[in-house]
């Protein structure tokens, strides 16, 4: 940027100051109102933790996973699973009867449940097939106890999905409704039906976060009160997890708004130990705040899991503009300006590194906001909103306080050089003079480092467990582990198979070819992930040809006779059960095969899902077309989505950065060598994620481009500085020396109060936030370190010791 148009730039910056100052009150009511109706927003705000917000409404994973719950219902499951002594005990069934009647009578918004109790058995009893609930009446004595133990280990439906292998857990299944104000089972209606079907209300509108809430809710107090010795009952399923994170953030972003509040307090009255210098710029942030979050609730954005982070991110980096300029103002009252005067200066001087050091960062976040993962880019939309937010409250609400709080006294006329005693700026002297007379080893050390911390940093993996963020003792994540261990699993991959034709799922071919798929996926585990159990139409025709074959387990099979398969299917029908619907549709063109699984990291569910896809792709070919969906299809997705996020957002950041560093500086060489202070410490973090095992996730990968956002604000600064004593003096130290006297308190002060507010998440619950917190906190220190000790190298090796001064003087500090 060439200096003429600088001074131009400055020159309007304190013009508008003056008038700011001029009409300081009706500034401060215009911001107010403004500000009040953006704040209006906020009773709007909701929190969205469900596995479908993290991708877009045209997302086509998403589009054909809500096709599925159109036609079957939903997938996400609540398990409730019970350990005891033995199953098969009266004490035990009795219990378990109580319980699952005590589910159907009093927790809202459920569509079925399935236990015991109630599970479909399938027999024959002459020439007639008998449909009915497993337990229509409980054992009575000890042979039908032991009988019922018999038929209930040797039936393949029940087999990890209602009893462990051993028989020591058994299982309630509780399905949720799929749209809002359903709910309410009948008793005989809980307990006559393997599933229900969905019935939509008029509205058609889906069940509600806050109705999941509530019957999560009951459950896990249902589960409390029924829990004994020898009852011991847990709740894992996705809803239950889900409704923990979202429970779990809410606490959090409380907690972090108040601890980011009180650091920013604290370190802002010990920098100026003035009140107005603690008010001022908090109030600006805390609009600010308020400002963006309403704003997303007047446009209908809710509060995702990466979003939460955005409160206290806006608090601590909107607090940062305001400090430079304070800093200033506080300089230019030192030097004798008074009143108006100093505010202007201050911003003249200031405002040009501040409105650009806010552009870079929202740069740095807004490369998120073409991001495929749905929160991850309405976080970086709604940061640089924020960012750019904070900045014109800044520059409108900073200088109309200054003008009518009163100043206080300050020491007038002081040498330029008198603060050089001050501990703070004797450090920074030395560190400027060392700087540059070591560049040499500094750079090359720094290189040194820059290379070995990115080829470390190449071998980074990417992960997405949302199981694995909560700590180990906490009951959710214990019972879901314990459920993946004993159950089978928790987590569904549904493969929805389309014949193309009605009745095509008569057709014996394709029959088999869905049951030998199941029993290949469930009998032989891909890569280290197990099949718990398989649930499809042939799964149904095999228990029905068995039951009409005497009961004999040899006849467990597709029917080889063709025409006895839809003559079988209407026996079933006319039995008065219809759970046939759960599986295929009304015309028997498409069907579904449900697999469990348990929780993963998503790392290994994407090749799951590619070997099931070759798999049915193989077996199938042309004579149907079928489609991978549920949850685990989800999980997947977002992962995928992350990944080419991650490289297209730092590509993006990184770029457009560089571009306007080299306009700031207006020189090409220093441009580009001013981006490799910013590099570094990038770089350095993300080795260390390798070297301590933290993986790539949905909250670290947003640490890079956050950091070069911040990181490059205090090279603004410097650079930014540095030119300008370079130009007037000539000599790269007294340059050096000259910029960290003032601008390097600013950034020594801005840094730990960033750093400081990103450390807060430390306090948080769940171990992907403390890491984000750590990692984007230790990034903003290595940042400030590379811009005093390295910037100055590289600037040294860059122009000599000295530089032929321009003609044309600037304004001192």
């Amino acid at each position: 940027m060439k200096v003429g148009f600088k001074h131009i730039l400055e020159n309007q910056f304190e013009v508008f100051t003056l008038r700011i100052c001029r009409y300081r009150y009706l500034v401060i009511i215009g911001v107010l109102i403004v500000a009040a109706f953006a704040a209006s927003g906020l009773r709007n705000i909701t929190v969205d933790t469900s596995n479908e917000s993290f991708l877009f409404p045209d997302d086509p994973v998403l589009i054909r996973y809500e096709e599925f719950r159109e036609q079957f219902g939903r997938d996400d499951v609540i398990i409730i699973a019970i350990k005891g002594d033995d199953v098969f005990t009266f004490e035990f069934l009795n219990r378990l009867q109580n319980f699952h009647q005590k589910i159907a009578d009093e927790v809202p918004f459920v569509a079925s449940i399935t236990s015991l109790i109630n599970i479909r058995e399938t027999r024959g009893e002459g020439d007639r097939l008998i449909v009915d609930d497993l337990l229509t009446t409980l054992p009575t004595n000890q042979n039908e106890l032991e009988n019922l133990r018999r038929r209930v280990l040797a039936n393949p439906l029940y087999q990890n999905r209602l009893i462990s292998a051993d028989g020591e857990f058994t299982s309630i299944i509780v399905e949720l409704s799929r749209f809002s104000g359903e709910g309410g089972l009948a008793v005989d209606d809980a307990l006559s039906f393997f599933d229900e079907t969905d019935v939509p209300t008029a509205n058609n509108e889906k069940l509600t976060e806050a109705e999941i809430h509530q019957l999560v809710m009951q459950m896990d107090e249902m589960t409390r009160q029924y829990s004994v010795q020898g009852f011991e009952v847990i709740m894992a399923g996705t809803p239950a997890v889900t409704d923990t994170l979202k429970l779990t953030l809410q606490e959090d972003v409380r907690k972090f708004i108040i601890l980011v509040v009180a650091v920013i307090m604290v370190l802002l009255l010990i920098a100026f130990r003035v009140i107005g210098a603690v008010v001022l710029p908090l109030g600006v942030v805390l609009f600010a705040l308020v400002s963006t979050i309403g704003l997303m609730g007047h446009l209908g954005i809710s509060v995702k899991l990466p979003t939460v982070i955005l409160p206290s991110f806006l608090l601590a980096v909107g607090v940062g503009a305001a400090i430079h300029l304070l800093e200033i103002w506080k300089q230019k009252r030192a030097s004798g300006e008074q009143d108006h005067q100093a505010i202007a200066s201050a911003v003249r001087h200031a405002g040009l590194p501040i409105l650009l050091t806010s552009l870079t960062t929202a740069v740095g976040l807004g490369s998120f906001s073409l991001a495929e993962v749905a929160p991850i880019a309405e976080l970086g939309l709604f940061s640089a909103i924020g960012i750019i937010i904070a900045l014109i409250y800044t520059l409108l609400l900073l200088p109309a306080g200054l003008a009518i709080l009163p100043a206080g006294k300050v020491k007038q006329n002081q040498p330029e050089n008198e603060g050089e005693h001050d501990i703070i700026n004797k450090a920074l002297v030395n560190i400027a003079s060392w700087s540059v007379r070591k560049a040499k080893p500094i750079c090359v050390l720094s290189a040194l480092l820059l290379a070995g911390s990115l080829l470390v940093a190449a071998q980074l993996r990417f992960s997405h467990d949302v199981l694995s963020w909560l700590p180990e003792e906490w009951p959710i994540r214990q019972a879901t582990e314990m459920v993946d261990k004993n159950m089978g699993g928790s987590v569904s991959l549904e493969v929805i198979i389309d014949t193309g034709v009605e009745n095509g799922l008569h057709d014996r071919d394709t029959l088999i070819k869905i049951d030998q798929l199941s029993q290949e996926i469930e009998e032989d585990p891909i890569g280290a992930l197990p099949v718990g159990n398989t649930l499809s139409i042939a799964v149904l025709l095999k228990e029905i040809h068995q039951a009409l074959n005497g009961n004999n387990p040899e006849y467990y099979r597709i029917p080889e006779n063709e025409r006895l398969i839809p003559q079988e299917f209407l026996l079933f029908e006319n039995s008065g059960s219809d759970d046939v619907e759960d599986l295929v549709d009304s015309r028997f063109q498409i069907g579904r095969l449900s697999l469990r699984v348990p929780w993963r990291d998503t790392l290994e569910y994407s090749p799951f899902i590619d070997i099931v896809n070759d798999k049915f792709k193989d077996a199938f070919g042309n004579s149907a077309t079928y489609e991978i969906t549920g949850i685990m299809s989800l999980f997947s997705r977002t992962l995928e989505a992350a990944i080419f996020t991650t490289a297209k957002s730092y590509a993006i950041a990184f770029g457009a950065i560089t571009i306007m560093m080299v306009l700031l500086i207006g020189r090409i060489a220093s441009g580009l060598i001013s981006m490799i202070p910013n590099l570094a410490p990038i770089a350095i973090t993300l080795a260390t994620m390798q070297i301590t095992g933290i993986p790539l996730n949905l909250f670290t990968m947003l640490v890079a481009s956050i950091a070069i956002g911040l990181a490059v604000d205090d090279t603004i600064h410097f650079m930014h500085h540095f030119h300008r004593y370079l130009d007037k003096f000539g000599d790269v130290e007294l340059a050096v020396r000259k910029t960290l006297l003032t601008s390097g308190r600013a950034m020594l002060t801005t840094s730990v109060i960033l750093s400081a507010g990103f450390f807060v998440f430390c306090f948080a619950s769940m171990s992907n936030l403390i890491q984000f917190g750590i990692l984007t906190g230790m990034t903003i220190i290595l940042a400030l370190l590379a811009d005093f000790v390295l910037a100055p190298a590289l600037m040294s090796l860059r122009y000599g010791k000295i530089y032929p001064r321009e003609t044309k003087q600037e304004e001192t500090v």
